[in-house]
């Protein structure tokens, strides 16, 4: 029987109200109706669902949030902030855009900078209520404490972790999802995935957190490839949803490793969508890993449908495949990944020590230029 080490303290923080299910999106509405000023933050594809909200009273929308946010894109939500003095902001989108709205929220009435707020417990108050309603399964934001945005200077992620920055209604309705194309889907899928994943197999790995992403990983192995080859499939949309949520709450309490540090540099770089950008270095920090944490990898792999093993080329090759299959191509250098350029990728992703101190096995620098180098 496996032991239950419950020595490490750790604090859940949960959203004050979830609403979970198919059609949930319109109670926003009913709840914020004695919210009378409302500022909804969008991509440019999610503005179109604002409707489905159902919101009253005075709605000022913000669009066009990337998918990669920089500091000035959170500059031009808090300027509208200031502007509207919002009772409620609402951000509808996926990770990028829900982190946007979260930031917003904790600095438009205040006098601290994002520089001030960055890192953990430094934001002052929460300056209005905030709904977060997810239109992708991937980050989990809507259930967590942190939020991020690339600087404009350094082009480096600056993150921003407090319980100032909940949601106080997180909305999962499937529904949202069902027209995301399917490469998105698998991206968003696979970072959901990798959340999981990092979480379990983390230094800082907790018997409470270890049972969400259990539950994350094996939703994802049922029902991704499904919902990336049918995107009308409910059962799978719903899956992936929840999947997505587990994920995010494996965020605060033990939070991601050696992937997500790796997965900044390239995103940031070349422009691509976070979910992306996790999924290409995937395969390969899962087996350099697997040694230090066998059992987890290995339940891991039967999640996914793969062979145990601790070999890591095996792995990197099976799990690739795997992701293959989903509709992803797997190759750095067909997103325009520069060789000359990882070494400075390999320098920037091991100086993130707030994730690589609590990878399971210690990676060094050359190590990293290697994973860069096996996944190009």
């Amino acid at each position: 029987m496996s032991k239950i080490d419950l020595s490490r303290p750790i604090t859940l923080h949960f959203p004050r109200r979830i609403e979970v299910g198919s059609g949930t999106a319109a109670t926003v509405g009913a709840w914020a109706k004695d919210l009378s000023r409302v500022l909804v933050i969008t991509s440019n594809s999610t503005a179109a669902m604002v409707d489905r909200l159902e919101l009253a009273g005075t709605v000022e929308i913000l669009s066009g949030i990337p998918a990669e946010p920089k500091d000035t894109d959170l500059a031009k939500a808090v300027e509208a902030a200031r502007r509207i003095r919002p009772a409620l902001i609402v951000g509808l989108g996926g990770g990028s855009v829900m982190d946007v709205a979260k930031l917003t929220c904790g600095l438009w009435d205040s006098d601290q900078t994002l520089e001030d707020a960055a890192g953990p417990n430094r934001v002052g108050k929460k300056c209005n209520a905030l709904a977060q309603v997810a239109t992708t399964a991937g980050t989990g934001s809507e259930g967590g404490i942190r939020g991020l945005v690339t600087s404009s200077d350094t082009g480096m992620k600056i993150a921003v972790e407090s319980p100032h920055l909940l949601a106080d209604l997180a909305v999962l309705d499937p529904d949202l999802t069902m027209s995301a194309p399917g490469r998105l889907t698998a991206a968003t899928g696979v970072d959901a995935l990798a959340h999981c994943v990092e979480a379990f197999t983390s230094k800082r790995a907790h018997p409470l957190v270890d049972d969400y992403a259990r539950m994350g990983i094996s939703l994802t192995g049922q029902y991704l490839a499904r919902a990336t080859a049918d995107g009308t499939d409910a059962d799978a949309r719903a899956g992936m949803l929840l999947a997505s949520f587990y994920g995010g709450l494996c965020l605060g309490p033990v939070n991601t490793a050696a992937g997500h540090a790796l997965g900044y540099p390239p995103g940031t770089r070349l422009g691509l969508g976070h979910g992306l950008a996790v999924a290409l270095l995937f395969p390969h920090v899962l087996g350099f890993n697997a040694p230090a944490c066998p059992e987890k990898t290995a339940a891991i792999l039967a999640a996914l449908g793969l062979p145990p093993t601790t070999d890591e080329a095996e792995i990197a090759r099976a799990v690739t495949q795997w992701c293959e299959d989903l509709g992803l191509t797997m190759s750095l250098a067909a997103h325009g990944a520069d060789p000359d350029a990882m070494p400075a990728w390999a320098e920037e992703a091991h100086g993130i020590r707030r994730l690589m101190d609590f990878n399971p096995r210690d990676m060094s620098t050359g190590d990293a230029l290697r994973l860069y180098r096996a996944a190009l």
